[in-house]
């Protein structure tokens, strides 16, 4: 019963989309403008970074704080001795199932990456910090932003695995990680095609004056950020 209650509630922390409540708030449908998703990098194209910012840290909170309630109701799921972060992780998954599938929005959220970063904040702070910074050099390298939920979650699987030699902590940290890869697969798709946003560019964008103007994206007139978004396709 320990672990339904730790899934369910990463679950129920996980369905509360700040992306959905900001798009009540500001009154567009992020599911009609840019990427057509309930995330952080959507609010970034359409609403602008600080809109990203709020939007990707209450992402990573929501599984945070179920992390760390589940740790502290649940102390025997410990991955060394009475620690409680089997059951975190365990909560951790479920606030990615819940961000990728919200019960009240047809079961179409976002696509995780932010919620999986949250749980391995809570894991470990010190192994999340060097995935953010591998993360994010790998991504400057390869010019695509795909590269950082895939090496994320091999990461975070393959590193918190040999720390603890435990076999959950594989098979929670993967199933976690690998429903990120999936959801992100089509950025690969984007990529190779050449219709992916390349990140460096994207960056230098930001410290330009080309912002707010309505731009054509797939098919139709929508606020975007950035004038990159018309030239260069999304990113997620």
């Amino acid at each position: 019963m320990n672990i339904f209650f730790s899934l369910l509630i990463g679950y129920l922390l996980g369905c509360l989309n700040p992306a959905f409540f900001l798009s009540k708030l500001k009154k567009i449908n992020l599911r009609k403008h840019g990427t057509g998703n309930l995330g952080a990098v959507n609010v970034l194209l359409i609403l602008g970074i600080l809109y990203f910012l709020a939007v990707m840290l209450l992402d990573m909170a929501k599984a945070f704080i179920a992390f760390k309630i589940s740790q502290t109701l649940f102390p025997e799921l410990g991955v060394t001795g009475a620690d409680g972060r089997l059951a975190g992780l365990i909560a951790g998954l479920g606030a990615v199932i819940g961000h990728l599938f919200p019960f009240y929005l047809k079961f179409k959220g976002g696509k995780g990456l932010a919620p999986f970063a949250g749980t391995a904040l809570a894991y470990e702070p010190l192994l999340f910090l060097a995935l953010l910074i591998t993360a994010m050099v790998l991504m400057l390298i390869v010019n695509y932003s795909f590269i950082v939920p895939y090496s994320a979650s091999v990461l975070f699987c393959t590193v918190s695995t040999a720390m603890s030699l435990n076999v959950f902590v594989f098979l929670l940290s993967a199933a976690s990680g690998g429903l990120v890869m999936w959801k992100h697969f089509e950025n690969i798709v984007k990529a190779k095609n050449g219709t992916d946003v390349k990140v460096r560019e994207y960056i230098l964008s930001l410290f330009t004056k080309k912002n707010t103007k309505a731009v054509p994206y797939e098919g139709e007139e929508v606020p975007v950020v950035e004038d990159f978004a018309e030239e260069n396709g999304d990113i997620e």
